[in-house]
């Protein structure tokens, strides 16, 4: 299929404008999987909007919406476009799907961080950047379940110096992922995505960008049957 991949996403070439295509092709080379965003049960969707919105901005490519209560809707205002752009997966067949989404996760070898403002074991500045890593954030209201908590590998806390202890969440979102993408980019780990990854990114931004690209797609695929 990488073969395909590539001969579609030239085929699409020509139904983007050149700076739109050299634009795709530059911000794929910064995009991520060694850093993961998990957000936890959020029922604000200006919140998880947010999140996205800086999952985007520091090049993380997935995202992880775990809806055990509240579901996932993303507030467009918000978010500015910035769902068409990531690979969001949602946890959302079990009663509780906290465990399940943690299990994959470290499957797929992530060290699992919870973020939280009490009984922490680490926090923002000493997190180990040469293993992946997936932080969850859990509801403003309620932060990081039990079980996220207990089945994490770190708990985390933001250093702060004032009076108040907890940040908005999107907000507490935008420092980590800033810090920790900059120190994982300022080191000689091999962040980046493969090729195979860059070409399904690539065909992914491509086809959500392009009028009628199943259409153009099924023709081209046929003809490279013939």
């Amino acid at each position: 299929m990488t073969k395909n991949n590539n001969a579609l996403i030239e085929h699409f070439k020509q139904f983007v404008s050149k700076k739109r295509f050299d634009l795709f092709n530059k911000k794929v080379q910064d995009r991520t999987r060694h850093i993961t965003l998990v957000l936890e049960n959020m029922y604000q969707a200006r919140n998880i909007s947010a999140c996205l919105r800086s999952a985007d901005c520091f090049g993380i490519q997935d995202v992880h919406i775990i809806e055990n209560d509240n579901h996932f809707e993303d507030n467009n205002e918000v978010s500015m476009g910035a769902s068409k752009w990531l690979k969001i997966n949602n946890y959302n067949k079990e009663r509780h799907n906290t465990i399940s989404t943690i299990k994959l996760l470290k499957k797929k070898k992530y060290q699992i961080i919870t973020t939280t403002t009490s009984n922490e074991n680490t926090d923002l500045y000493n997190i180990d950047l040469n293993k992946k890593i997936a932080i969850i954030f859990g509801s403003e209201l309620n932060g990081c379940s039990n079980e996220a908590l207990s089945h994490s590998d770190l708990k985390m806390k933001i250093p702060m110096y004032g009076f108040t202890e907890s940040l908005n969440v999107s907000v507490a979102v935008s420092i980590c992922l800033h810090y920790l993408s900059k120190k994982m980019r300022d080191t000689k780990i091999d962040w980046k995505i493969n090729k195979s990854e860059r070409e399904n990114i690539m065909l992914d931004w491509l086809r959500k960008s392009i009028k009628s690209s199943k259409k153009i797609e099924n023709i081209f695929l046929e003809k490279l049957k013939i």
